[in-house]
């Protein structure tokens, strides 16, 4: 006889009477019970008049084990002590088997059960918030289950018991592990120690980078054949960086970002959208890439919001990719653009420290080198008509003072060249090629003009007065000449004739400290055809716009000018 008793008994005398005749099985739990009648046979219940509403209860159970037994999700009750004491079919399914279920602690249950969390312990949380608490678990043969755990209390606040809702997730978890593995992955794609930082040059670091991207593709997609094009937004052109199993005729192939004619990389580039190809003998944007390709999926390389390249894979096989694909390769290229990006402003700081580096010493070298120069010109100027090896030696001085500038920037150009897969065409110098000659007795202002001239791509030679300002101009041909109109043995005025009669298609300008001209020299010079006057002390920007605008006059001179009467530069030796 099983005897429910959940409270004190009131039928005392009554379960005394029938111990003398039978068997008494005693329990406080409605969820012990339910198991006892499962595995044992009784001869009748015993239920005190008291917990009629229990038993009614027991009952309703009994009647829906049907229903748990047909979901779909797996359902058990546990005791207080973990032990599993009933569950549904689709539950035992999870588990090692039927005889392993029932009356085993719950993890037991499981064969090589992992958790994975959130929650370490589900039936822990539940009861102490008393409320249900969820976590994953892994089982064998790497399936996934969502376990969902709900707290019984009863009248008295004391738990009776726990359902563990349990849900297969093993797609959703193993998506879920991909795209975490794709995602870590890409993090790794251009994270260096400060080691390898030091000792990998540019190139080294892209083929580290193409390396990397090639194995991840392999051992996380299982893909072979991978192109990967950066896109250079001023051609527009598609540029490769990266192809794996592509025939030499695709790897070799010009594309351009269009939505016509451009194949699917050409439209994506255009778009910024992916595209997935499930048949490349049906598809009208299809040209071939890796031989016999069936099916191919292309997605943007996004940086900031900016398409910066594609990346496209394909398959021999139609229909080998899904929108499952689409968001790991997706995900994966945003970490492509982003270690691309990483790799350009490594070498773009690297080429800036360079550059600030070659700067420094162009800095320190310029006034000095000008004095070789100025002295050098003087005596050839006077030395003119005389010992003929001594003026060749001389210009040969000359040449080779004027040579270690473009030295400098050679070797600064060489400790840090632009990476191979640089795309972006950089802003031309605006004063690329122009030669700029410098007249003024203060060294600051000489200095000066070397460096605001010189990042913007001219040659600056300076002179400290106007004898050697005529004669640099007498042996050199410049672009334009800046004369201070207060020169320790000429003024304004006579500086600008002389340069003009040495070299007049050299725009001058002439440049004055707060405006103040004594001697009205800037009067004159503009009666003579002075154009531009410079005001001390001269900010970058007004500099730029009196040389361009200076420049400007020299070109439209030059136009309208027969090439006759164009100077011819003084020749140079050879070295």
């Amino acid at each position: 006889m099983l005897v429910i008793e959940r409270e004190a008994s009131h039928g005392k005398a009554v379960l005394d009477a029938l111990g003398d005749t039978v068997e008494l099985v005693s329990v406080r739990s409605i969820s012990k019970a339910l198991a006892l009648l499962r595995d044992n046979r009784f001869e009748g219940v015993y239920v005190d008049a008291s917990q009629l509403s229990a038993a009614r209860w027991v009952g309703m159970i009994i009647q829906a084990e049907e229903i748990l037994d047909a979901i779909a999700d797996g359902v058990a009750v546990v005791d207080p002590d973990l032990r599993i004491i009933w569950a549904n079919p689709e539950f035992v399914s999870f588990t090692s088997g039927p005889d392993s279920t029932v009356g085993t602690r719950f993890y037991q249950a499981f064969a090589e059960s992992e958790i994975l969390g959130p929650e370490p312990c589900p039936f822990t949380t539940a009861v102490a918030t008393r409320s249900p608490s969820s976590t994953v678990l892994k089982i064998r043969n790497n399936r996934y289950l969502k376990v969902t755990v709900t707290p019984v209390f009863d009248a008295r606040h004391v738990l009776t018991h726990l359902i563990a809702l349990t849900r297969e997730i093993t797609d959703e978890a193993q998506q879920q592990l991909k795209v975490n593995a794709i995602a870590q992955a890409g993090d790794e794609l251009a994270d260096l120690t400060p080691e390898e930082l030091s000792e990998m040059g540019a190139e080294e670091r892209t083929d580290l980078l193409k390396y990397n991207i090639a194995r991840h593709m392999k051992d996380l997609m299982g893909l072979d054949f991978m192109e990967i094009r950066l896109l250079d937004r001023g051609s527009g052109r598609l540029i490769p960086l990266l192809t794996e199993g592509m025939t030499p005729l695709a790897a070799g192939r010009e594309l351009l970002a269009g939505k016509e004619g451009q194949g699917v990389t050409g439209l994506v580039a255009a778009t910024g959208q992916s595209y997935l190809c499930p048949d490349t003998t049906k598809d009208p944007f299809y040209i071939e890439g890796a031989e016999n390709a069936r099916s191919s999926l292309t997605v943007p390389l996004v940086y900031h919001g900016n398409v910066i390249g594609t990346l496209n894979v394909e398959s021999p096989h139609p229909d080998s990719f899904d929108d499952r694909d689409r968001q790991f390769l997706e995900i994966y290229g945003r970490n492509v653009a982003s270690a691309l990006n990483t790799l350009e402003l490594l070498q773009a700081e690297k080429a800036s420290t360079a550059s600030a580096s070659v700067q420094a010493i162009s800095r320190e070298v310029a006034l000095p080198l000008d004095d070789v120069i100025t002295d050098a010109v003087t005596v050839l100027d006077r030395y003119a008509g005389h010992d003929e090896d001594v003026i060749a030696r001389l210009r040969h001085l000359l040449y080779r003072a004027r040579e270690i500038r473009g030295i400098i920037q050679k070797v600064g150009s060489t400790i840090a060249p632009p990476p191979a897969n640089r795309v972006a065409t950089p802003p031309a110098a605006r004063l690329a090629g122009a030669r700029i000659l410098v007249v003024d007795a203060d060294e600051a202002i000489r200095r000066s003009a070397h460096h605001l001239l010189g990042i913007q791509g001219a040659v600056v030679e300076t002179a400290r007065d106007a004898r050697e300002a005529v004669a640099l101009a007498r042996q050199e041909s410049y672009s334009a000449a800046l004369a201070d109109i207060r020169l320790p043995d000429m003024d304004g005025y006579a500086i600008y004739k002389r340069l003009r009669e040495v070299r007049p298609e050299t725009p001058v300008i002439l440049m004055t400290g707060f405006g103040y001209d004594p001697t009205h020299s800037i009067v004159k010079a503009r009666q003579e055809g002075l154009q531009t006057v410079l005001y001390k002390p001269f900010r970058s920007d007004r500099l730029m716009e009196a040389v361009e605008q200076a420049l400007h006059i020299q070109t439209n001179r030059a136009e309208a000018d027969p090439p006759d009467l164009q100077p011819e530069p003084a020749p140079r030796p050879e070295s």
